[in-house]
């Protein structure tokens, strides 16, 4: 199990390299924009080498007070979490280290500094949620429209790795790793390079 935790929250990694970057992955109750969200994982890479993510942050969410809100649960995401591991249900469903909803706020805040761009797998999932999410809390997201950006988008361009291994599925720190490595490879891939610094 991974616990909760913010790390390392300067904006550079061991070797000095500034990341401004961030990936962040989202496990729900409900596809919907008003989704309850189980839990939230976040790392920080550069896009432009191969230095491993780092300053990860994940939480475990009340979902109490979510649903006390009138956030949605989908009978189809309960049944879809149903399917899964016992580990994997477990981590997303337990009830252990859950944080309060203003808590979380200010934890995503404080990962946020220093990011200039924000990636998910599908905005219209991730940074939706959030979106709805914050707006009903009355605070303003840390992030601005135009610094979104779409890996899954990105992993489109290029053939699909058939021998591609995933370990942690649908925990969302560990997806979170597994995206952000993979925008690395595929800038590689594409000769994408860092030309605005």
């Amino acid at each position: 199990m991974v616990n909760n935790c913010t790390i390392n929250l300067y904006n550079t990694n061991d070797s000095g390299v500034i990341m401004i970057h961030g990936m962040i992955d989202l496990e729900t109750l409900s596809t919907k924009p008003n989704a309850t969200i189980l839990t939230i994982g976040g790392v920080k890479f550069d896009p432009y080498s191969f230095t491993e993510p780092s300053q990860g942050m994940y939480h475990r969410i009340d979902v109490n007070s979510q649903t006390a809100m009138g956030r949605d649960v989908m009978q189809e995401t309960i049944d879809w979490w149903g399917t899964q591991s016992a580990l994997v249900r477990d981590e997303a469903l337990g009830d252990e280290d859950r944080i309060d909803l203003k808590y979380l706020v200010k934890q995503i805040n404080k990962w946020s500094v220093g990011v200039n761009v924000f990636w998910c797998q599908g905005p219209l999932f991730d940074y939706a949620i959030l979106q709805n999410f914050y707006a009903q809390m009355n605070v303003p997201v840390p992030w601005n429209y135009w610094q979104i950006r779409d890996s899954r988008t990105l992993f489109s361009l290029v053939p699909r790795d058939l021998n591609e291994k995933r370990t942690g599925l649908h925990n969302a720190l560990e997806d979170c790793y597994f995206q952000a490595r993979k925008v690395q490879k595929v800038y590689k891939e594409l000769d994408i390079k860092n030309d605005r610094f």
